[in-house]
Parts: structure tokens; C-alpha cells; sequence
């Protein structure tokens, strides 16, 4: 079975010069439904792999109003389901309330990122500018995906199974004005899920938890000196931690309605530890060096101390807000990761002492690193990371850290080959933290194709164990979940 269930109408014009509409940016348009059947597959799809893997991406579909930024687009879902040695695949938009008004319109009626003083409708995000695009963070949670887009938007819910688009959650959208900013966590144990928001009035952060019935059980103010632009949170057994970066816009500017971002090379960063049910009067805060963090891989207590591991960035070269020259160079010049370092690195906030203390865990540049589903916020062995095209916002392949041992490895996928963020798919029945498969997208330049690859997770520098060509090349995402097959209709039962 192979079906085109529909096509979209692009209206971008086909001579546009912005690299990132191009190549391995450029848009789909269709909205596939096929099985491995009928999809070429090599190598055998093992049968004791059993869940969904789910990518989001930003793709564009009118021509952009203002400069475009490769995080402007519309959100598609691009999804694999696997059981018994057979696999679906299925992409879908995510239909928001901006992705039907500019359908209705034929054109785009919001700006991107970059140029926010261009709009003129009500928008979305910290800026309230932007469409709610819903193209960054998607997870499941209570039995459907959950999309959102990095500065806050609504809670976009969709079916794991077919990607229908089923609205903002109507349990508690209502209750949590200032909206879902990624990247939000669900303890594997609880089946909570915890989130932030990072509106650009006070008290500028709240936070919340949702319980495992899909309950808004938790939402408190978290007041910040200003306004802030964080990216990511981490969660413990028993704790949350909420991040206060030297990384925001300049508040006297902010005040005339200017968006100028600014990285503050003098300030400590803070990272608040809240209980996870605590109100932001319980937050204690821990000074670090300077520095920007876009994803965490993981949290775990041990002993008196909290300990965060993510990818540091100590500088950050900022995006080209409202410039109008060598714009394209800049954007580049931003996401390069080459340009804008990005290493492994561990911290430590002593609840007893108060005090920090902070290590490198690695001096390779690399990003998006992930864990298994089963050891968010707990102690853990392994964080899989993408590696970067240097020049490029392109993932060139992956490297494992064993962060017992030191001992890493890694995949490249090969010239012209750019992957996404990878998911760490536990088989059924396992009992080592790595005992499964890590799987991505990946999207073949030279062959113009793009594939769903299957690694061993205990083995990424292995020939793979399968690799599933899909109906066309798709356009280049990031942000995806692994959504284990027990997990598609509901969370696990609380022991």
C-alpha cells in the first residue's frame, strides 16, 4: 500500500534565493500513507521492535512574509510505526488555527522570526508575532502526540496513529494562557509530564505538571528579573529544573517594541531547582558560568546533588533579528554549531551547600542529545548526539558517549547524507539500558531519497540493521520521540 491522501498547494516562488527553501530544506507537499510492503527496505526490520518514531519539521507552504527562518514553517509530522517486523509510514501537517487561516487566504499572514514588526495580526510565541506553527517539540503524552513550537504555543494534540490533528488539548489549553513552549518531560515511572512557559511579561516563567490522565494538577508563577529566552528544562524523581540564562532581549528596546537579543558574557547563568509539585516560592536558585543551553539530555539525583548533562554553549553569536544584509550568511553563521560551539557538559547543584560545580564531559562539537525513554530522570549510562556538518545547520551523523566508561563511538552517514534527531528504541523484553535499536531519518542528497535508518543503540558503528526508503526525499527536521508500543494509547500503570 502506497496512498497519497493529499497535497497541499505551495505558493513559494520557485526562483527564491534563501538557502533554507532549498535542498535539503526544500518543502513537501504530500501526505503520504504506506507500508513496508510496499517501501523498499534493506536489511530486515527486526520483530521485536514495537512503537512509533516521530519527527517534526518545519515546512513551509506560502511564500514567506519577510525574511524566512528555517524554524518559521509549518509543522509536519513524519512518523514510522513498527510491529512484528512490518512498518507504516505516514507524514502529516499539523493543522493549527494559522495553518487553516492561510490556506483560507492562499498566502501567509504572519512573519517569521526575524521580523516580527512586520505583522499586523495577533501572533504566538514570547513575541506574540509569530504563527503558532507547532513545527519544534513533539512528544506523546496520555495517549496522543503532543506539538508545540519553541517559544510557546498552543498544545496541539494529534492521534500516534494516524497523525490526524485532533486540536489544543481541551483538558487544560484553556488554563494555561501563556501557552506549551518545548521542550517538555514525562517521568516514565509517574507518567507525569512537566512544562514551562517563558511569556515576555511578568512574571515571565510558569511552570506546570500534567498528570498521567491527562490532568493539569500543577501551575505556578516562577518570577524571573525579565524577560528571558530559555529553551529547555530537565526533570529528577523529584525535581524540576527551570533555566535563567544570560541569553534575552534588551529590556530598555524591549520596552519600544524592539526585539534586540543579547548574550550577557558577564552574567552567571541560574538554574532553579524546584520539587516537582513546589510553587515558585520553593525554587532555589545556582549560579553557573556564563553560557547558552538549546537541549539537555538528561537529570538524576545522587545524593545530596542534582545533576544536569546537556550541551553547553559558553558563547552565542546571535540570530539576525531585524537585519536586512548578508541575511542568509547570518542565519548560517547562527545554527552552525562550528561557529556557535556546542560540547557535552555535566552540572552539579549541591541541595545541601549550595553550591555548583561543573565539568566538560567531552570536546567534540555535538548536539540534540538523547536518552532512553525508561532513564529520563534517573541515573544513566548513554546520551546518543548528533554530529554537524561544519558551515551547515546539518546533522552529519551520530556518537554515542558511554558516560561510565568514557568509551564512545559513532556513525557517520557519509557524504551528502543529513539525519535528525535520533530516538533510542528499547526491544521488547529488554534489560540493558541499551538493549534496542536508535533510529532516525535520514535524507540523501546525491540519491535524492530519504530513509528510515535502524542501528543497533549498543552498536551505532555497525552496518545497519535496516533502512526503510521512503515515498520521496523529505525536507530536513530536528525535534522527534519514540513513542513505545505499550505507550500509543496511554501511559504505563503506576506500580
Amino acid at each position: 500500500m502506497l496512498n497519497v491522501d493529499a497535497e497541499i498547494n505551495l505558493t513559494l516562488r520557485p526562483d527564491t534565493d534563501n538557502p533554507f527553501l532549498l535542498g535539503p530544506f526544500q518543502p513537501n507537499s504530500k501526505e503520504y500513507t504506506a507500508d513496508s510492503d510496499s517501501l523498499k527496505v534493506i536489511g530486515e526490520i527486526p520483530k521485536d521492535l514495537h512503537g512509533i518514531y516521530v519527527r517534526n519539521t518545519h515546512n513551509q507552504v506560502h511564500e514567506p512574509m519577510g525574511t524566512y527562518h528555517p524554524f518559521d514553517g509549518d509543522g509536519m509530522l513524519h512518523a514510522m510505526r513498527f510491529e512484528n517486523g512490518r512498518a507504516v509510514y505516514r507524514n502529516r501537517f499539523v493543522r493549527t488555527t494559522g495553518f487553516y487561516a492561510e490556506q483560507a487566504a492562499g498566502r501567509s499572514l504572519w512573519p517569521g522570526l526575524l521580523q516580527p514588526h512586520l505583522g499586523s495580526l495577533r501572533g504566538w510565541g514570547a513575541m506574540h508575532s509569530m504563527k503558532d506553527n507547532a513545527g519544534t517539540d513533539v512528544i506523546c503524552h496520555a495517549g496522543k502526540l503532543l506539538a508545540s513550537m519553541s517559544q510557546g504555543s498552543e498544545p496541539w494534540r494529534l492521534d500516534p496513529i494516524t497523525l490526524e490533528t485532533l486540536g489544543p488539548d481541551p483538558a487544560w489549553t484553556r488554563k494555561v494562557p501563556d501557552g506549551l513552549s518545548s521542550h517538555y518531560k514525562v517521568d516514565p515511572e509517574t507518567g507525569e509530564m512537566m512544562f514551562f512557559n517563558y511569556p515576555e511579561h511578568w512574571p515571565y516563567m510558569h511552570y506546570g505538571v500534567i498528570d498521567r490522565e491527562n490532568r493539569l494538577v500543577h501551575y505556578t508563577a516562577v518570577e524571573l528579573p525579565g524577560a528571558r529566552w530559555p529553551h529547555d528544562l530537565g526533570i529528577t524523581r523529584n525535581y524540576t529544573i527551570l533555566h535563567d540564562l544570560p541569553l534575552y532581549f534588551d529590556p530598555e528596546g524591549l520596552k519600544q517594541g524592539q526585539h534586540n537579543l543579547v548574550f550577557n558574557r558577564d552574567q552567571a547563568a541560574r538554574f532553579g531547582v524546584i520539587p516537582r509539585h513546589g510553587d515558585g516560592k520553593t525554587v532555589r536558585w545556582f549560579e553557573a558560568s556564563p553560557c547558552f543551553i538549546l537541549h539537555l539530555t538528561n537529570c538524576y539525583e545522587e545524593g545530596d546533588e542534582v545533576v544536569m548533562d546537556g550541551c553547553i554553549m559558553p558563547d552565542f553569536k546571535k540570530p539576525p533579528v531585524g537585519a536586512t544584509e548578508n541575511v542568509y550568511e547570518r542565519i548560517r553563521a547562527n545554527l552552525d554549531k562550528h561557529n556557535n560551539p556546542t560540547k557535552m557538559h555535566r552540572w552539579r547543584f549541591n541541595l545541601k551547600t549550595g553550591q555548583t560545580r561543573e565539568q566538560y564531559l567531552d570536546d567534540e562539537i555535538t548536539e540534540f542529545p538523547v536518552c532512553s525513554n525508561d532513564f529520563v530522570g534517573r541515573p544513566y549510562r548513554y546520551s546518543y548526539n548528533v554530529l554537524y556538518k561544519k558551515g551547515d545547520w546539518l546533522f552529519s551523523g551520530l556518537k554515542r558517549f558511554d558516560l561510565q566508561t568514557g568509551q564512545t563511538q559513532r556513525h557517520e552517514y557519509g557524504e551528502g547524507r543529513y539525519g535528525s534527531e535520533p530516538q533510542v528504541a528499547r526491544r521488547i523484553g529488554a534489560k540493558a539500558e541499551d538493549d534496542g535499536y536508535l533510529i532516525t531519518f535520514v535524507a540523501d542528497m546525491k540519491e535524492n531519497t530519504s530513509e528510515c535508518l535502524i542501528l543497533d543503540a549498543a552498536n551505532i558503528d555497525a552496518a545497519p540493521v535496516a533502512r526503510i526508503l521512503l515515498p520521496e526525499r523529505i525536507s530536513i527536521g530536528t525535534h522527534a520521540c519514540w513513542v513505545e508500543g505499550e505507550r500509543i494509547h496511554g501511559e504505563r500503570s503506576v506500580a
